[in-house]
């Protein structure tokens, strides 16, 4: 098998951790890639195993083949960050959490240990999730897609702007805000939640259109099909840039420009080795529902 090892700076005591599964996959020989990002961080501890034939790459694109794996160690950002290195190719991503929050990297660094043996043998469950896809009328978009949102905000914190919101052709609204988010079900916890927006659950076929800040009381967050196509334009005489963002990815767009926004052709697939309970994780992660008359 081919794993990819992808993450960010970890401390010295998860470091071991890791270290002690890298030494795993030489010894077993299987073949094992980095991420050139990761790679900086743990050059020194991987040289003990191996310092030759090491292979680094920013993309999956860089290479001929199948990787079975990408092994992520961090938190849901590194997650966001591993879907703009597997892009299309399906590549299985398998969150090890060791960040704080955990919502998309379920798999506890306490169980790197027999993580090799579940993913050998397969004994896992793929969660499949949905990507917003971004076209426009030039290519200047990079990685036109997000797993969590994309949000459309004023290049000044201190200006509102005008959003014009198309859903199939049809006038939706104008918004007079800070911005727009168009999340999906997995980013409904993210940032579109901050915002007022509700919580989807992750299997529902929907998106969601969440205002940020919106100088209107007759305005709400809106639940929509993931089959409908969203365009967005941005009004305004004193604007000139906007700021679109996707997940954690950030570029300044010109006013003229109208993107849309449609579910994509693909999905990220994400490994689940313990059956996974949702309402369990809300409840868990994010303390929702919290009430002390419930004993539940």
């Amino acid at each position: 098998m081919i794993f990819l090892l992808h993450g960010k700076k970890n401390s010295k005591q998860i470091n071991a951790q890791i270290q002690c599964f890298i030494k795993e996959l030489y010894n077993k020989k299987y073949t094992i890639l980095y991420t050139t990002s990761f790679y900086k961080h743990i050059k020194k501890d991987v040289a003990k195993y191996n310092n030759h034939n090491i292979r680094t790459i920013s993309s999956i694109d860089e290479i001929n083949g199948k990787i079975d794996y990408l092994i992520c160690f961090g938190g849901d950002g590194t997650i966001l960050d591993a879907s703009t290195i597997v892009k299309n190719s399906e590549t299985p991503i398998v969150g090890i959490n060791t960040g704080r929050l955990g919502f998309l990297a379920t798999i506890s660094k306490d169980k790197l240990s027999t993580l090799l043996d579940s993913l050998t043998n397969k004994n896992y469950k793929l969660s499949k999730r949905t990507l917003l896809n971004i076209e426009s009328n030039n290519n200047i978009i990079q990685n036109p897609f997000a797993l969590n949102e994309i949000s459309i905000c004023a290049k000044e914190n201190t200006s509102m702007i005008n959003i014009k919101v198309l859903l199939n052709e049809e006038y939706l609204n104008t918004y007079w805000a800070d911005g727009v988010i168009v999340s999906t079900p997995t980013g409904s916890t993210g940032y579109s939640l901050s915002c007022g927006g509700p919580i989807v659950m992750p299997e529902s076929n929907n998106f969601v259109i969440t205002p940020i800040a919106p100088h209107n009381l007759n305005v709400r967050p809106l639940v929509i099909s993931d089959e409908h196509v969203i365009t967005i334009e941005v009004l305004g005489k004193n604007i000139r840039k906007y700021l679109l963002s996707m997940d954690s990815r950030s570029q300044y767009i010109n006013k003229n420009l109208s993107i849309r926004i449609k579910k994509a052709s693909y999905n990220i697939k994400l490994v689940e080795i313990d059956s996974i309970n949702y309402s369990k994780t809300l409840r868990e992660k994010l303390l929702w529902g919290l009430d002390k008359r419930n004993n539940e």
